[in-house]
This record gives C-alpha cells, structure tokens and sequence, in this order.
C-alpha cells in the first residue's frame, strides 16, 4: 500500500514537473510518453544531476593542469587560492574565456566548411554547388574592395574567397578584411585604440588558449580584453561568412510563409529531420527528397512520400530558403523521435544531444552522423561527400526511406499542433520591405513610433521553462513599441508561438503596430541561424552610419533569455564589444569572482560602450532595456 502511495506522489510531482516544463503545448503529452516508455530526456537528466555543482556554478574550480583540479571556497573558510597561486578572479576569467573561444570556434569553423567548398565552386570539384546569389557576391566584393568591372563572376569568386580563406589564419597583424569592410569607422578606432582589433580567426582563439594554459595570464582584464578581441573575430568575420557564403550558394533569405512545431510530421510519409546548424548537407537532402527515384522508393515501401523537417539552427537554414516545416527547437530533439514517427535524424553538427542515440534505441529512429568531427558511439555514420553531394545526400536518405517499414503504428503519437509564420528578413528583405533604404526606419525611430530595436538570440535551457522567456520578453518589448529581431532557438520559438504572423502586430505597441500593418510585417522578425546573428551586425551599422552615430549611440539592446551553449558566450561579448547593452537570462558561471562580474557589468561600458547584466525574469529584463533604450532616445534629443 505504501509503495502505491509513494509511487502516486511520484507521478503527481512529475506530472507538476512536466507541466512546468514548457508553454509548448507538444511537450507535455510527449514527456508523458516518455515517461511510460521509460525513455529519458534532458528534462529527466536535469532533474538527476540536482543539485548541480555550486563550485561549477560559481565558476571557481580549475582543471586547467594536472596539479588540480583545484578550487576557491567562495565563503572564505577554505583555500582562496590554486595550487599554482591562481585565485577566482584569475579561475573565473580564464574558465570564461575557454568558453568564449570554444563558442568563437565553433561558428568559425561552421564558417571554414562554407568557405571550402565556396573554393570547391570556384576549382571546379563541388560541382553540387552553384553561386545562386550573383548580386550578393558583387557586393560583398566591392566591400571587400575587389575590383568587379570587366570580370567574370568566377574570377570575382576567386579573389573573395582567396581573400575569406586568409581571415582564418593570416600572419600579419592586420585587421581582418571582413571586419574591416563591414564594421563602422568609430568603432574600427575604438578598437584600434583599445588594442583588440582582431588579427585573424584561429590566431585569436589560440591565444585565448595559450593565455589560460598554466604560467600565462593571470590578469582577468587582460583576459577578458583577448576574449572580446576572438569574439569580434567570430561575429564581423567567422559568423558573418557563414552566412555572406551561405547567401551567395543557396540565395539570401526572403519572406516566405512556413510552418512550425512537432504537428509538421506525417504518420502517411517518410519523415526525417535535418538537424544542426550547417546547411551545406541539408539543402541537398531537401532536394534530393523531391527527386522522383526517391518518390517511388518511399511509395515502394508503402509510404506517400518523404516528408523532410528541420530542428535547430540546420532547420532554421532550409526554413528560411525553402520553407521546408521545422519541427522544433534544441529542447525538441529527443522529443521529434519519441513521437515514434521519424525515420532518421540526419545531423551535422552542434547542438546535437549525445543522449539522441539513447532515446532512439527505444524506437526505429536511425541517428545518422555525416561530418568527421561529429561521430557519436551507437549511431550510423556516413560520411557527407561534399565533391559528390547530391549522390552522397541520396545514399544517407535512402537508409531512411528503407526504415520507413520498421514503424510501430500502435507506438506514434504525433501532436497536431503547428503555426503558420513568415520568416526569412534577410537585411536585403528588411530593405526591401522598408522601400529600399534605411530612411523609413530611420524616420520611424526618430519620431518615436518604433521606440528602438532588440535583438533576442538562441537557446533553451532546462534550467527555464521551455519557450518562455522567449514569448515573454517578445511581447514585453513590441508592447513597448521596441521592434524586435532575432535568430537561432529563438526564431523558432516565435514561430511556434505565433509572432511571425503579420497579425501578431496586434500585440504590439500602437507606434510599432501602424508601422507593420503599413509594411505587412510581424512586430518580430525572424533573421535565420545563429550563425546569423551578423546580420544584425550589418544592419546596426548600416543604420548608425545612415544617423551618423556609433552603434553605441543607438537606441537597441540584446537578449539571451534561455541561453545554453559557449556559442552564446561569444555571440553576446560580440555584441557588447560592438557598443550594445545584452541581457542574459541564465546566469554565467562568474559570480565566484566580483572583478570579473564588474568588469563584465560595469567596467566594460566606460571601455567599449556595451555591457552585460542578468535577469531571470524576462519581463524585468525587457524593462530595463526599454529604460536603456529611452536613455539613448534622450541622449540622442529624439522624443521618449
């Protein structure tokens, strides 16, 4: 008797726990799936490793040598320093700045994958590939100060991507080319004066660990310094390749309806989906999913067709281009499998949960890696041929079509919920929305109907109820009149959750809802991937030198709210060290060591105009970026 009681309580706190879980309605009935067919998610996982390490947490613990790991007892009655002498200033810093490089690298070698088969085009071996986007690549090499009269659009591709393939690993100390023609005078001198104007990519993310290995630098503000240095190296040239390539080879973005959430899967077609952030893979398996030959193989298996879905940043690339459905965003992974309906999970790379191979053991779900750098113990790994992309793409989907008679029909649930949304602002779509030049926004700006502009960017985190901080502070913001942009988790969240749908200008403000029912526009705009976060970049400084400010000046903001991953890390010190206030609603593993939060929350203002600050509340958080925007609105004379 006192077995069943217990065991009642038990499934009364999980139902409290799962119901706390998320405000997408998919997840509930999906986690109690899980939960009678005994299969763990990161919910679960996250309920086990409670209570989560307080020494991690607070960022004091080091395992940067084999003399530890060591750690500072953050109440004084223990060690206060290293066995190296190292205290929690320099823990902190350095355990930070790791983490910034880690996420630094990971958009810039997303970036590198770009660029070499850009180069495959351009020699002739990627013959899957085309310049799709020939306008774009004109005017990234005029940018570049490429010289495009009189020259064919290849020998044009050869010298950018001569020019891209150098940022990586140049051995002069200038500054890299992309930064150098995207980003604004003021701030190139700010950092020239500063000494942090990034040389080039991996040069920055190697230092970053030659400083924290033993015996180097111990001097948190010369460690942080390097750090924003790498993450400006990511954000004005590795991300900002990523994308600019991405653009020219598979076309830039342009508003196009979609839809999004787990309802996109179909119990009557081969379902599979495309995940993690590179989409060099995923546009040749959304192609080669309409070819006929594999039409009539999925019907030879008693299917109606293939059904290709998106999850994470990999489905926001083929969203925005092809308006191929997603199924969800990070959170959602485990949960895409655990409706008993996918076939495959082709994954490239990033954000990819280890734990997808568990959770697809219980199913039929083949995990098929395709990247070298991206194996995972139990799953199927076929290597993506870029030189033979199309035919390599068709052999990774025929292992999926060929599962397609291994489904349990008794054992698919799939949810019926999905939303319409319009995705794909590009800064070219903005522009064109706008008419074709900045004027009308800037217009709206200064006369106050469109108070400022925000920027909210990636992640869920089980650490925050699943989608809601996104949906919170969006709607806080564009109540306020404060037009908001976005990428990564966070885009898809919108979608989801309906703010990309030219009616959700109803929630907004009445400045900012005239504006979008005039232009036919959500009050949120979905920019793509997080690799895409530079085009927020481009777009803030087009628009501080179309006012003739620096972006420091302008009145705009950035958000986290869910954040997980180090990419996140360097993203926001990007921003910051680009002049913009960032919020995170997650909190950094820093609070063991006071210079670094003020150096990241105070000091960092007075040096590079931008600084952090941590909110978990979202509504809290949006207000004090509307009163951060309405300081800026003030100090630029334009009515509050």
């Amino acid at each position: 008797m006192e077995e069943r009681v217990y065991e009642r309580i038990l499934r009364a706190t999980k139902r409290e726990f799962y119901e706390q879980a998320s405000i997408d309605p998919t997840v509930l009935p999906l986690l109690e799936k899980a939960d009678r067919e005994g299969v763990e998610t990161a919910w679960h996982r996250y309920l086990k490793q409670q209570p989560q390490c307080g020494f991690g947490l607070l960022g004091v613990c080091c395992r940067n040598c084999n003399m530890g790991p060591c750690r500072i007892d953050p109440f004084g009655y223990g060690p206060d320093k290293g066995i190296c002498g190292a205290d929690a200033d320099t823990i902190v810093a350095r355990n930070l700045m790791r983490a910034l490089a880690a996420g630094a690298a990971a958009h810039s070698d997303h970036a590198r994958d770009i660029v070499e088969v850009f180069r495959g085009i351009v020699d002739g071996w990627a013959k899957d590939y085309k310049i799709a986007d020939e306008q774009k690549l004109l005017g990234i090499a005029r940018a570049l100060g490429v010289k495009t009269d009189g020259k064919s659009i290849m020998e044009v591709a050869k010298e950018v991507v001569e020019i891209a393939e150098m940022e990586f690993g140049k051995p002069d100390n200038s500054p890299l080319r992309f930064l150098n023609a995207y980003a604004p005078e003021r701030r190139k001198e700010l950092w020239r004066k500063l000494g942090i104007t990034p040389r080039a990519i991996d040069r920055e993310v190697t230092e970053i660990m030659h400083r924290t290995h033993m015996g180097v630098d111990a001097d948190p503000l010369n460690l942080i310094a390097q750090g924003l240095r790498a993450a400006l190296a990511d954000g004005w040239s590795g991300s900002m390749m990523a994308t600019l390539f991405s653009d020219v080879m598979f076309g830039t973005p342009k508003p196009i309806k979609v839809w999004a959430n787990l309802g996109v899967l179909r119990e009557d077609s081969v379902n599979v989906m495309v995940h993690g952030h590179n989409p060099l893979l995923s546009m040749q398996i959304a192609e080669v999913a309409k070819d006929p030959e594999m039409v009539e193989l999925a019907k030879s298996v008693g299917a109606e067709g293939i059904n290709v879905v998106g999850m994470c940043c990999t489905g926001n690339e083929v969203l925005m281009r092809l308006g191929i459905p997603i199924a969800g965003n990070f959170l959602q992974q485990e949960l895409a499998i655990i409706t008993g309906a996918l076939e495959a999970v082709i994954v490239d790379y990033q954000c990819i949960m280890p734990a997808l191979v568990d959770v697809a053991s219980c199913y039929h779900t083949k995990i098929i890696t395709t990247e070298p750098k991206t194996k995972i113990p139990g799953a199927i790994h076929i290597e993506f041929d870029k030189a033979n992309a199309r035919e390599s793409a068709k052999k990774i989907l025929k292992v999926a079509v060929e599962n397609f008679k291994n489904r349990v029909k008794e054992r698919v649930f799939i949810p019926k919920e999905k939303m319409e949304a319009v995705v794909g602002f590009s800064v070219e779509a903005i522009l064109s929305a706008l008419g074709g030049s900045l004027e009308p926004l800037a217009d709206a700006l200064k006369s106050g109907k469109i108070k400022g502009i925000a920027g909210v960017v990636g992640c869920t985190n089980p650490k925050v109820r699943h989608d809601s901080s996104h949906v919170a502070i969006t709607k806080e913001l564009i109540a306020n009149d404060i037009l908001v942009v976005g990428t990564g988790c966070w885009a898809i969240a919108m979608s989801k959750h309906g703010f990309f749908k030219p009616e959700a200008a109803e929630m907004a403000g009445p400045g900012l809802r005239e504006v979008c029912k005039a232009l036919g526009i959500p009050p949120a705009l979905h920019m793509g991937s997080c690799v895409d976060c530079s085009r927020m970049l481009i777009a803030l400084a087009a628009l501080a030198d179309h006012l003739g400010v620096d972006i420091s000046d302008l009145p705009a903001a950035g958000s986290a709210p869910e954040w997980y991953s180090e990419k996140a890390v360097s993203i926001g010190s990007y921003f910051v060290a680009s002049g913009l206030l960032v919020h995170l609603g997650t909190i950094p593993q820093v609070l063991g060591s006071k210079r670094v939060v003020e150096l990241l929350t105070k000091d960092a203002e007075s040096l590079v105009g931008g600084k952090f600050f941590v909110e978990t509340d979202p509504v809290k958080a949006a207000r004090v970026m509307i009163e951060h925007i309405r300081e800026k609105r003030r100090k630029l004379g334009w009515p509050e």
